[in-house]
C-alpha cells in the first residue's frame, strides 16, 4: 500500500524507515555506482533527509520498504537549487506550489507495478496538497517508465549522453494525470485518495523545513 509520511512520522515505522535507507544504498551506490555516502548501518541518507521531507512509499505486507520517493518544498532547501542549477540555466525554483522530487528508489525484487504505484503516489500527493508541479532530476533509465505511464516531464535541461544522461524536468499535477496513472498502476484512484487521507488526516499542507 501507499504511505505518505514526513520524516518525523517515519520514525514511528522503524522497519519501513530502515529498509528504505538500506534499499537506497543498494540501488544508488551498489547498482548505479553513484558517489553517495553510506553509513556504518548500511543506510544511504543525506543532509536533506534531516530536513523533515515528505516521503511517498510503497509498504509491503510485511511492513518493509518496496519503493519510495522524497518530496520537499522549493521554498526551502532542495537539491535542484543547491546542486543542479546549471541544468536549469541558473534559474532558481521557489514557489509554494512547486515541490522537488528526488531519490526514486525501488526495493530489491520489487514487482513491476511498484514503479507505477509510486508515480501514482506522487500524483496523489500533488493533487492532495493542491500543488501545481514537481521538479526533479532524472537519469536515462527513468525515461521509459515515464513514457509507459503517460506522465512525461517537460525537460528543462540535460547533460551527458546515452545511459549517462541526466535531465531536469517539470511534471504537472492534475486530476486527469492522477486518474491516468492510477489506471496504469491498477489501483483505484479512490483507494489512493483514501490512503492519502489516512496518513495526512485531511491536511492540505504537510510540515516541512523552510
Amino acid at each position: 500500500m501507499l504511505r505518505f509520511l514526513t520524516g518525523e512520522e517515519l520514525t514511528d515505522y522503524p522497519l519501513l524507515r530502515d529498509t528504505m535507507f538500506a534499499d537506497r544504498a543498494k540501488q544508488f551506490r551498489e547498482r548505479l555506482g553513484w558517489a553517495v555516502r553510506v553509513d556504518a548501518q548500511g543506510f544511504e541518507r543525506d543532509e536533506y533527509d534531516a530536513l523533515n521531507p515528505t516521503y511517498v512509499l510503497w509498504q509491503r505486507p510485511d511492513g518493509r520498504h518496496g519503493g519510495s520517493m522524497r518530496f520537499m518544498p522549493t521554498l526551502g532547501r532542495c537539491m535542484v537549487n543547491e546542486h543542479f542549477s546549471a541544468l536549469a540555466g541558473g534559474r532558481r525554483f521557489a514557489h509554494p506550489k512547486v515541490w522537488e522530487c528526488t531519490r526514486f528508489c525501488l526495493g530489491e525484487q520489487a514487482p513491476a507495478m511498484v514503479s507505477a504505484a509510486l508515480m501514482l503516489g506522487g500524483a496523489q500527493l500533488g493533487v492532495g496538497l493542491g500543488l501545481s508541479r514537481a521538479v526533479g532530476v532524472f537519469d536515462a533509465r527513468m525515461v521509459r517508465i515515464y513514457r509507459l505511464l503517460g506522465w512525461q516531464p517537460t525537460v528543462l535541461g540535460s547533460t551527458g549522453e546515452g545511459s549517462d544522461a541526466i535531465s531536469l524536468g517539470l511534471w504537472e499535477f492534475s486530476e486527469e494525470v492522477r486518474r491516468r496513472v492510477a489506471r496504469k498502476a491498477g489501483i483505484a484512484p479512490e483507494l489512493a485518495q483514501a490512503w492519502f487521507e489516512r496518513d495526512t488526516d485531511g491536511r492540505r499542507a504537510l510540515p516541512a523545513a523552510i
